[in-house]
């Protein structure tokens, strides 16, 4: 797929798409050690900004999960970081800007970021 810029991003805004989990939620974080309090995984066959596979948030999973598919809803843009995340959700679920905020803010609050849905 080659890198991902802003435009290519927006496009997955409203898809289906499939992720692989490999931070479930109630793990901790191998670095830094705080629990994920939601599932988190990435995107296979993708590469970022940073130069890994696009990385993702799952709401509306409430328990752990190995794989996920639902509807990109947003983007967290970061603004001071090359590495934005898709927000992923079941299909019929929907969450506000604020909500998205409220879930991910366990680990966005390090960093600067717009939504973009």
């Amino acid at each position: 797929m080659g890198n991902i810029n802003k435009t290519d991003m927006k496009s997955y805004i409203g898809k289906m798409i499939t992720a692989k989990i490999d931070r479930q939620i109630g793990s901790k974080h191998p670095k830094h050690g705080f629990i994920y309090p939601i599932n988190y995984g990435y995107i296979p066959n993708t590469i970022s900004g940073d130069g890994e596979e696009l990385d993702c948030y799952i709401l509306g999973v409430f328990e752990p999960i190995e794989s996920f598919t639902g509807k990109c809803i947003a983007i967290i843009h970061r603004l001071n970081d090359n590495d934005d995340k898709l927000v992923l959700v079941p299909k019929d679920k929907k969450y506000t800007n604020d909500e998205i905020r409220a879930l991910t803010e366990f680990q966005e609050r390090f960093f600067e970021s717009i939504i973009i849905n």
